[in-house]
This record gives C-alpha cells, structure tokens and sequence, in this order.
C-alpha cells in the first residue's frame, strides 16, 4: 500500500506553528518534495581555491564601503550598487539564454531583500560610525550564525556542542564590541548585527536554491526579481544621495557593484560546487583576516594586536562550532 505523501500535511504544520516565523517556513518548505542529491566533491583542493577567490573579493566590502561613503550617502550606494549589477545580471542572462524560473520566484525575491539590500544597507550605515577593521571582527561570526539559521530554518538537531559554540561565538563578539579596542561601542555595532542577520538568512535561501540551478543564476534572478526596486531607490535618492564624488568613490561604487554584488557570489558557489559545501565553507573564516588586511592597506587604518587577538578567536571559535555535530 502506498502511503501518501507526507510534504502537504508538514507544510501547513509549519505555516500554522507560529506567525512571526512564517516567511521563514514558507522559504525553507519550498522546492522539498523532490530534493536533489548532492554529488560528491570532485576537485576539493581546487573548489577551496577558487572560494578563496570568493572570500577576497566579499573581504574588501566593508572597506570599499567606506570609501564609496566619501562621495555617496548610504541609501544612494546601496540602491546603486544594485542597480548595476542587476544591468549586469540580465544581460548575462540573455546572452546565455537563460528562463526564468517562476517556481522559486517567493524564494529568490527574499534571498533578493535580505542580500541586495539587507545587508548591504546595514553595512553601509554602520560604516559611517566605525571603522572597516572593526566591522571586519564583528561580522566574524557570519559563518557561525549561518551555520545556525541553516539548522533552525532546515529542521535539523543541532546538539550540546554546536550550541555551546555559538554562544561562545557571540560571547566573544559582544565582548570585542563592548571592550573599547579601537572605537567606543554604539549604534555602528547594532547595524552590523543587522547586516549579519541578513546575509546568514540570505545565504541559507540563496543555498537552498542553488541545489536546484548554478549559484550564479540564484544571484542573477535574486538582482532582476528585485531590480524594480532597485531602479525606483536609485532614481529617488540621486539628488540626495550623490556628493560629488571623486574618483576613488566611483572606482568604490563600481567595485562594489561589479565585486561584492556578483563576482564574489560566482566565485564562491563554484567553489562550493567542485569542492563541497562543507569543506569550502571553512574558507569563510579567513574573511575577517581579509578585511583588517585591507582595511590598513587600503584605508592606513591601525589593525591592533587585541583586534588581531579577537579575529583569531572567533576564527577559532566558527571552526570548532563548524565541526560539531548536527543531526
């Protein structure tokens, strides 16, 4: 006797178990009746490479930020930014003649908001208050607070130690925060919490719908779907939002745009496609490095022996909690 499919009864079990949660089940239960099977990693050392590339290029955000800062206010970038790399998207899309896929349409419009504008817009107003090296620690535990939301938004068991890492994890990162090592705490530490919130939630969409179709193409549609947006923003904060920027500023925004808003995102599921998920995820926690490295190369900002202290125990810290077991 065949029995029925169980997918229906558990979806409007999730829908109804609260309501302050149920975008993020209607997200995490979409596409699950016929889930793909992940193939094995085939070039693990040359997927590491290549995420590698990935990590750089998300490493230089926050710095390239607050150089976009000097001639454009924060809204103005974070629609921009979006607006090109949408131009971008749709016509590599066209070219390689690409469908839209209306059945991840829910899923790819809020992948869309949490990391077009999300965490981008948390970003860029946290970097008028602190500097790039401090934002660069703080959002150390993205991996970690991914890691999280993957096991809260897909149903998974995480045990004792996972759990005990991520407290950790945090602990760490209120203490950097609230420790006076380079900037005294304030509003600029409470944004970047908000932008790391948004990029974990958007990860775990994102990483969902890349079982399905090539990371790049999750990235491209979440641009387009959102691009409405994106345009309407730009247009309404040009007359605002732009200081005559110099040159440095343009080369930020471009780099922002073109980089972090869609090469880094190619890089990094490639990565994750040839290299498998979980060992090309660990190359994550060498973003914090990239960005007190660039952070003073680029802006002469001081990178201290506490803040390098702390960036190597929360690297540490994301790497134990990694390891743990999830059932």
């Amino acid at each position: 006797m065949n029995n029925p499919s169980p997918q229906p009864i558990k979806f409007i079990a999730d829908i109804r178990w609260t309501r302050t949660s149920w975008l993020f089940y209607v997200v995490a239960m979409t596409d699950t009746a016929n889930p793909p099977v992940p193939a094995a990693p085939a070039h693990p050392l040359a997927g590491m490479a290549i995420g590698f590339v990935g990590i750089v290029i998300f490493g230089a955000t926050l710095p390239a930020t607050r150089v976009a800062l000097e001639g454009f206010s924060p809204a103005f970038i974070t629609f921009s930014r979006a607006a090109i790399a949408a131009s971008v998207a749709a016509l590599t899309l066209l070219v390689l003649k690409k469908r839209f896929p209306r059945q991840h349409a829910l899923s790819l419009f809020i992948a869309g908001i949490l990391l077009v504008y999300g965490f981008p817009g948390f970003s860029s107003v946290a970097m008028q208050t602190v500097p790039a090296s401090h934002g660069g620690v703080v959002l150390g535990v993205l991996p970690l607070m991914t890691a999280t939301f993957a096991a809260l938004l897909g149903g998974e068991r995480p045990g004792l130690a996972f759990w005990a890492w991520s407290i950790a994890g945090a602990t760490l990162v209120l203490v950097f925060s609230l420790s006076g090592a380079d900037i005294e705490p304030g509003i600029g530490d409470f944004w970047l919490a908000c932008a790391a919130l948004s990029a974990s939630c958007g990860y775990v969409i994102s990483g969902k719908l890349a079982r399905t179709r090539p990371g790049w193409e999750v990235i491209s549609w979440a641009l387009i779907v959102t691009a409405p947006l994106s345009l309407a923003g730009t247009a309404f904060t040009w007359t605002t939002g732009v200081f005559q920027p110099d040159t440095h500023a343009l080369i930020a925004l471009g780099y922002l745009s073109l980089g972090s808003m869609f090469a880094g995102f190619i890089f990094w599921n490639w990565g994750m496609a040839i290299g498998g998920i979980a060992r090309v995820g660990q190359v994550q926690l060498l973003q914090s490095f990239v960005t007190l490295g660039l952070s003073a190369l680029l802006l002469g900002e001081t990178v201290t022996p506490v803040m390098l202290g702390f960036a190597i125990a929360v690297g540490f810290v994301v790497w134990c909690g990694r390891k743990a077991k999830v059932g």
